[in-house]
Formats: structure tokens, C-alpha cells, sequence
């Protein structure tokens, strides 16, 4: 088992790491719009989503896999009001490639966040 950490994605803001990769899979924690710095980004679903993808992409490439490796995502949205604006910015990050998903809707997410995304993905 190893332990996935990049400076080119938010540090884990609990006690758990950013992914971690065992038997030959990547199993990412869920990514919110924060900047590798710490910042959160404003209160808006798209640039928030392009921010999550961006750290998603980041984490994933760490780890030894790319976004063109992933088998399953998981989607929170703190409004399922936003799914279809999520679902654009989604589809562009993914291109041609549709691993399995699921969204769901939550009461609340880490820093009142829009938007969290994790993935489970093949390592190279």
C-alpha cells in the first residue's frame, strides 16, 4: 500500500491522505475547490467543479493513474440544482472516457464547498 501526496493539490484537511494505491487501483479522497495553496474558491458551482476536477487530475497523476484510467467517480453536490452545470464541466474533463458514476446530493460538504468529487482509477 502507498501513500499518495502532491503539492499540486490541497493537503488532506483531517486526519487521511489524498489517495492511496493498492493492488494496482487508485482510490482517491473526495476533492473540494481548494487551491494546492489552502484557498477556497468562491461560491460558484462551475469554477468550483473545474478546481475539483483540476486536484482530481492532480492527485490521480501522483498516484500513477490519469483521468482516462478511471473505472468509478462519486459526485457530492450540496444542490442538486447544479447537476447539470456540473455535468458540462465533468463531461469536458473526461472527453470521451465515462467511467461509472454516481451522484449525490448531501446536506453540507467540508468548507460549505459546492462540490466534491472522488475517484477510483487503474494504475498504470
Amino acid at each position: 500500500m502507498k501513500f499518495v501526496q502532491t503539492n499540486k493539490a490541497p493537503s488532506a484537511i483531517g486526519p487521511y491522505s489524498q489517495a492511496v494505491v493498492a493492488n494496482g487501483m487508485v482510490f482517491t479522497s473526495g476533492q473540494i475547490a481548494l487551491t494546492p495553496e489552502g484557498v477556497m474558491l468562491e461560491n460558484d458551482v462551475v469554477i468550483q467543479s473545474k478546481q475539483v476536477l483540476k486536484n482530481l487530475r492532480a492527485v490521480l497523476e501522483e498516484a500513477g493513474a490519469s483521468m482516462h484510467s478511471v473505472i468509478k467517480t462519486t459526485i457530492f453536490l450540496a444542490d442538486m440544482n447544479d447537476f447539470v452545470a456540473v455535468n458540462e464541466i465533468y463531461a469536458e474533463a473526461f472527453a470521451e472516457h465515462k467511467p461509472a458514476r454516481s451522484t449525490v446530493a448531501v446536506k453540507t460538504l467540508p468548507k460549505n464547498a459546492l462540490v466534491e468529487i472522488d475517484a477510483i482509477a487503474l494504475v498504470k
